[in-house]
């Protein structure tokens, strides 16, 4: 074994289910510098919504229903680190249980789960194809610039970026 290969052997890897811009490998590569092993999952007793207002989904828990996507494997505690920084506020990192549709072997793994269930900004379903057609390429720079951000030492949270972002597109001139 080559030397970071021992490293990334002695940290603990974690399992991380994605369902909404995750599910690009383009944002992926961005976030953690590579694609790391995913499998297709499927989460039970969640929904994913779409926000009034913003590209990406919200994951929340709904009796009977479910929510497919993938699971990343092999996610080191820094890119584990980089993903909560980009979920930012929003979102919290909870443990789930999912069923990995090739084998349907269950698997413990971290989901994103939208942190305000009360929130009235949330409708319908999301769908990832047209997310993909619509928004992938704009929140691809604004990944890249939350990226840049990240490693300055006065880094704007993602929210903030997300936000910023969005405003010098002209969908929401900055107030004054």
């Amino acid at each position: 074994m080559e030397s970071s290969s021992i490293a990334m052997a002695q940290q603990r890897l974690h399992n991380v289910f994605v369902y909404g811009s995750l599910l690009a490998d383009e944002v992926v590569t961005v976030l953690l510098k590579r694609v790391p092993d995913s499998s297709p999952a499927i989460l039970h007793g969640f929904h994913r919504f779409s926000i009034k207002g913003r590209v990406y989904p919200a994951l929340l828990p709904v009796e009977n229903k479910k929510v497919t996507g993938r699971v990343l494997s092999g996610i080191t505690d820094p890119e584990l680190d980089v993903l909560d920084t980009f979920e930012d506020v929003e979102y919290e990192r909870r443990t789930v249980d999912v069923s990995l549709m090739d084998s349907s072997q269950k698997l413990t793994a971290h989901a994103y789960v939208w942190a305000n269930s009360r929130d009235s900004n949330l409708y319908g379903d999301w769908n990832f194809e047209e997310w993909r057609q619509a928004h992938m390429n704009d929140f691809l720079k604004m990944t890249m610039g939350f990226m840049e951000e990240l490693e300055l030492p006065e880094s704007k949270p993602r929210v903030e970026t997300y936000q910023s972002f969005y405003q010098q597109s002209g969908d929401n001139p900055p107030s004054s």
